[in-house]
């Protein structure tokens, strides 16, 4: 049986194909997403565990592709002459292991994750990556974990990307944790508000967003996460965002709201 890497779609890419094989099995990463969770519980935040990253990587991979498919140039070949397929293996590690350094602590886990990531990612592109490329590998997601920061600015397409996904995951599955430990916040509530969030060809820009919600709680996600995080990623021009209110009662209120 064909191996399916944790249903991400990694198409004809072998190289992420092996990669992400070798992390399935080999049970370390799988260990530091499990204390994501435990310390997402304890800080009251939304989850920052297994199922989050997945989806952001997902949703990554989704919208690299169709900024691909637009002309976008990633940065790892622009500027090492690498591949498109070496530009997905980025955006995938960034999105699976952009959270890591949760197992530390809430407070500055993006930076966290960088010695956890740096420790022990390499050892996943032995034998896939020569040395000189591990290191280009290994520096990229980097660039992209810490750019995850809300504030801090994005110097490639793949930390753009990444970025974004990662805001994009805000539907009310990742407040479930915390809401049923008692620890309701904004974060919570604004998460809870939120239904779907679909991904696809834009009609004005090469990715279309729209977040369906239930209740305008969930504008909270988006105008003070969502929109800082795209106007920080450097790829702002590339998408576009609309959010449809479809709760009854909130009818009256408003109805659509545009970043």
């Amino acid at each position: 049986m064909k191996y399916q890497p944790m249903i991400l779609p990694a198409h004809d890419n072998a190289r992420l194909t092996q990669i992400l094989e070798r992390i399935e099995r080999g049970g370390q990463i799988e260990r530091l997403w499990g204390m994501s969770v435990t310390n997402s519980v304890r800080a009251g935040v939304n989850d920052h565990g297994p199922t989050h990253v997945k989806i952001v990587a997902h949703n990554a991979l989704k919208i690299f592709r169709l900024l691909l498919a637009a002309g976008v140039v990633p940065g790892i070949v622009q500027d090492h002459g690498l591949t498109t397929n070496d530009a997905e293996v980025v955006v995938t590690l960034a999105g699976l292991l952009h959270d890591v350094g949760m197992t530390t602590h809430r407070d500055g886990h993006e930076a966290h994750s960088l010695f956890l990531v740096n420790a022990a990612l390499p050892e996943f592109l032995e034998g896939i990556y020569e040395p000189v490329q591990r290191i280009i590998i290994v520096s990229e997601v980097l660039h992209a974990i810490i750019g995850h920061n809300h504030s801090q600015k994005c110097l490639t397409p793949e930390a753009g990307v990444v970025k974004i996904a990662d805001a994009l995951d805000m539907s009310k599955w990742r407040s479930r944790n915390i809401i049923k430990h008692g620890r309701v916040s904004i974060h919570a509530l604004s998460a809870a508000a939120i239904d779907k969030v679909a991904i696809g060809p834009g009609k004005t820009a090469p990715v279309g967003v729209e977040i369906t919600m239930n209740n305008s709680a969930g504008i909270f996600q988006i105008d003070s996460l969502l929109r800082n995080k795209i106007h920080s990623s450097g790829l702002a021009d590339h998408f576009e965002i609309t959010t449809v209110v479809a709760g009854e009662s909130e009818r009256q209120h408003i109805q659509t709201f545009r970043i």
